[in-house]
């Protein structure tokens, strides 16, 4: 991820590392959040463990979580809390999407890698719709 914002040269990694952080902090909020309230099914034949009060909850934590780390972006808490917004939202239409592919071929999960968690790309599914969409307002907020 290059982009060559003013007053931020060199500095693309804080963006990716921010990126990867918000998209991994909102799907583990809402597992968490989805466990220990969650009654609401939002889409039970596509996800079953997906949850309204999960993707809320949850959402709302990550959120908190980017808006915090504003500091290491060139956002303001604003901004951040308004591109952690976009990346919650888009990251959990990713997982449901790919869930839904995964129910249409039939599989469980995208691979065995990581035990109990099914392969890289069930982790990385919330990243796979999240990272365009976070590049692309980037770049048009920020690049002259």
């Amino acid at each position: 991820m290059l982009l060559p914002i003013p007053g931020y040269e060199g500095q693309n990694l804080l963006l990716l590392m921010y990126l990867l952080l918000a998209v991994q902090l909102s799907d583990i909020f809402q597992y968490i959040v989805g466990k220990l309230l969650g009654k609401t099914k939002i889409a039970p034949n596509v996800s079953p463990s997906k949850t309204i009060e999960g993707l809320i909850g949850g959402g709302l934590l990550a959120i908190a979580a980017g808006t915090a780390l504003w500091w290491i972006t060139p956002f303001t808490p604003m901004q951040a809390a308004f591109l952690s917004f976009i990346i919650v939202a888009c990251g959990f239409l990713g997982g449901l999407s790919l869930s839904a592919i995964k129910r249409s071929i039939g599989t469980k999960d995208w691979g065995y890698m990581i035990s109990g968690h099914g392969g890289v790309l069930d982790r990385l599914d919330s990243v796979v719709f999240a990272a365009p969409v976070f590049f692309h307002l980037t770049r048009f907020a920020f690049v002259p």
